[in-house]
Order: structure tokens, then sequence, then C-alpha cells
């Protein structure tokens, strides 16, 4: 299938991520039908020019890509949609899934003749907003390729990492060093405040060294200053990734104490209401915990 402007666009899942991925692709030209469980989130992207998209017209577009919560959100969504499709359509999950739930939908979509390809992001709402996502794309190569066109609107780089659900299994990779990486940034920014240190300096100090990273160039200033807003990264997304991170190690018998530990800091800190707060709040979890 050659994709081109004119090709009908189905995106389902107007959150942090995918009302910007949505922005992109109609800024860009592409005829795009949006959906959204809770449908006044499509609003602003209507008023740009998208489509309403009712879940029983999926046959019409020939493309589907979501960008949805979890491994239940997205098997809800394909339980909706699967007596509406049709063979040869392809289905693009920017969604960050486990790889069991992944390779049980791809089997289910590949029984209506549906081509899945996992196709997380990495980059944050920033990357969203200014097309320079990451993406891991696990699946068929020639279809793949063969999406370059809609994947450059969204992302500086696509990897084929092999086949389906291998897109996911780097993705969890991703988020086990982005996750905890964050809890040990807020030990960090933590011990450096009690000993004094102007830690709204850290972030400037430290670039380039080899403490450096994006994720510490983001929360360190943010955690500094208990700026929250805007929520760059919800404590329950990471949350959810490191738990798919060790539930895979336990597959292969492998120990992962480091992601272990911290997703304990994270759910803590999200079993204190901070579910959706951004990242950065998880510097208050360790704060207040002695």
């Amino acid at each position: 299938m050659n994709i081109s402007q004119q090709t009908k666009i189905a995106f389902l899942g107007m959150g942090l991520m995918g009302k910007r991925m949505s922005h992109r692709l109609l800024d860009a030209g592409f005829h795009v039908g949006v959906w959204n469980r809770t449908s006044s989130a499509c609003m602003p992207l209507i008023e740009q020019g998208a489509h309403a998209l009712k879940l029983n017209k999926i046959q019409n577009y020939p493309i589907i890509l979501m960008c949805l919560a979890d491994d239940q959100a997205v098997e809800q969504v394909y339980e909706q949609i699967q007596d509406w499709l049709l063979p040869n359509q392809i289905i693009v999950d920017f969604s960050s899934l486990s790889v069991d739930k992944t390779l049980e939908l791809a089997d289910k979509a590949k029984n209506k003749q549906v081509t899945w390809i996992d196709s997380p992001v990495s980059g944050g709402t920033a990357g969203a907003e200014q097309g320079s996502l990451v993406i891991f794309a696990g699946g068929d190569e020639h279809t793949i390729q063969n999406l370059t066109h809609l994947y450059q609107v969204l992302s500086q780089r696509v990897t084929r990492m092999g086949n389906t659900g291998t897109g996911q299994a780097t993705k969890i990779c991703n988020q086990l060093i982005v996750a905890a990486n964050s809890t040990l940034i807020a030990e960090a920014v933590a011990l450096a405040s009690q000993a004094g240190v102007d830690t709204t300096l850290l972030a400037s100090a430290l670039a380039g060294g080899f403490a450096d990273s994006k994720p510490f160039q983001i929360l360190a200033p943010r955690m500094a200053t208990h700026t929250f807003e805007p929520v760059q990264w919800k404590v329950q997304t990471l949350s959810k990734d490191l738990n798919n991170a060790i539930k895979l190690a336990k597959q292969f018998q492998l120990d992962i104490p480091v992601a272990q530990h911290a997703l304990s800091q994270l759910q803590a800190h999200q079993n204190q209401g901070y579910a959706e707060a951004d990242l950065a709040s998880v510097i208050l979890q360790i704060q207040h915990q002695n």
C-alpha cells in the first residue's frame, strides 16, 4: 500500500501523545479521522480539520493508528473494531504494551488478514509536538517500509527491531532506563538540596558530563522547583511500563533489582494520589518518605 495524504487514517486515542501526533498529521495535510472514549477530547482536532470517527465506520480507513493507555485499553478498543475490520488494513499501535498482549492481538488481527505493527514511541510530549519522536517498530518489514511517509511526519527515526513484539520489547527496555533513572534523579536532587546545593543549577552544572541525559535535563529543574505542570510523563504510565519490564524479565528468569526498587517507589507515590501527576513529582515521595 502506497501511503499519501489522500490515504484515510484513523487515529484512536487523543491522550497526551495522540492529540499531538494527530495535530502533526493534520498539519502535514493527511486525511485524519479521530476517536477517543471521551469524545470531547477530539474537538480541538475536529476544529483543526479532523473528521469525527465512529468505530463502526473503521472499515473506511486503510490505516488505523492507536495510542492508548495500556494493554486493557488497546484490547477493549480492538474488540470494538474487530467485527468491522477488512482484509489488508494496517493497525499501527503507538501504545506501550506488554509483549504478550501485542502478540495476542497481532494474532487476532492476522486472522482477519489485518497487519499489526507495534510502533511504540519515545520522546515525550515535546517529541510528539516537534515530530522528533523515535519509534521502535516490530512486524512485517515491507509494511514498515511502506509507512515511511507517515512515520516521517511524526518522528526523527524509525528502527525495525525485528518481528512482531520486538518494538514493544525495545520500548520496555527504554522505559526501564527512563523510569529507574527518574527515581535516581529524584534521590540526587533531594540529597543535593539537603547538602545546601542550589538545585536549580544541577542541570546546567552536570550538562555534558557522564551523569547527563535528556530525562535529567527535563526532570531535575522541575524537581528542583516543584514544577509539575504541564504533565509530560504520568506516574502511572511509567509504573505500568516498569511492571511490564519486570514481567518480561521473569519470563527469562532474569533478576532486575534496580527496576524492582524503582517500581516500588513509583507505586508508593502513585498510591499517595499521584497516578495522574507528572513524573517529576516523584521528588515528593523521596523527600517525604522519612
